[in-house]
């Protein structure tokens, strides 16, 4: 589902940007958007643009999302491992995981909050990935 996500919200502008968009066109943007929706502030300063049109989430959602479908995609493709000698992680470990992971966008939240200059959006994007790569790691990995 991370990937699907992942390849759905930047196809969601294309199909918004669209004049008189088929139904399959609209039915999408409209769904995809409606969830971006639920998930995300969706302010348009704070989201990336295509085809003239606003992304259904906020950079930093995005690279969230795009970090989760990357680990996604790695734990598909990799071929059968061998598991004897795999542990899973502690939870002390995985805690330690998601703090480290999170660093980036909390210090890119502390700059903003005090200097009150936004980073750009590709920022808040990469310093999203790593937070969404490791949530995606920790659920492969308990799977």
């Amino acid at each position: 589902m991370s990937i699907a996500w992942a390849v759905l919200v930047p196809l969601a502008p294309f199909a918004a940007s669209k004049p008189a968009p088929a139904h399959f066109w609209y039915g999408l943007a409209f769904v995809v958007y409606g969830a971006g929706s639920f998930i995300c502030h969706q302010l348009p300063a704070r989201s990336f643009h295509s085809w003239s049109a606003q992304w259904p989430v906020c950079a930093r959602c995005t690279g969230i999302y795009f970090g989760a479908a990357v680990v996604a995609v790695v734990a598909m493709v990799r071929l059968k491992p061998d598991t004897t000698y795999i542990t899973r992680l502690s939870t002390r470990r995985a805690r330690g995981l998601l703090v480290a992971a999170a660093l980036p966008t909390a210090v890119t939240l502390i700059y903003e909050w005090t200097t009150g200059d936004t980073p750009s959006n590709a920022i808040r994007a990469l310093a999203g990935a790593p937070l969404g790569a490791a949530v995606a790691f920790l659920v492969v990995d308990v799977h």
